[in-house]
């Protein structure tokens, strides 16, 4: 089973450089925005995950860059959570220009389980994450 959220995110002139093209490290935080809408709709928010004694640090991101966006324009962007085995959570990223259709960006991050009062790294499916993927991946 698939899951993954669609939300649309204006561009906002904070969010660009001196020549209105949205700057290359505010993707990450496109990305971030998507995260956090999936997370309250699949119920794996952050607040969820460190009540449940864990933080999820991203150990790898990319973007790759195919058209600018530029301020004022509205833009989708596609969340997609990518299921396997290992203790990580993956998304994938889609932004597309909405006005013009353009596939302006596409991305990938990892987080792991660290174990937030050791801080320490969870190599297996913590509890919670588990029955998460029982609810939402076995439909």
């Amino acid at each position: 089973m698939e899951l993954s959220l669609e939300i649309e995110l204006n561009v906002r002139f904070s969010d660009t450089d001196a020549m209105g093209v949205v700057w290359h490290g505010n993707y990450l935080r496109f990305f971030e925005d998507g995260r956090e809408a999936f997370g309250a709709k699949y119920e794996l928010e952050y607040l969820d995950v460190y009540g449940s004694g864990y933080f999820t640090p991203i150990v790898k991101s990319e973007i790759n860059h195919k058209a600018p966006i530029y301020y004022g324009d509205k833009v989708k962007l596609i969340t997609k959570y990518i299921h396997q085995r290992a203790a990580k959570l993956i998304f994938e990223y889609q932004i597309e220009n909405i006005e013009t259709g353009a596939i302006c960006a596409t991305g990938k991050t990892i987080q792991v389980f660290l174990r937030a009062e050791e801080r320490t790294l969870d190599l297996n499916n913590p509890d919670f994450y588990q029955k998460w993927k029982n609810k939402y991946l076995t439909k």
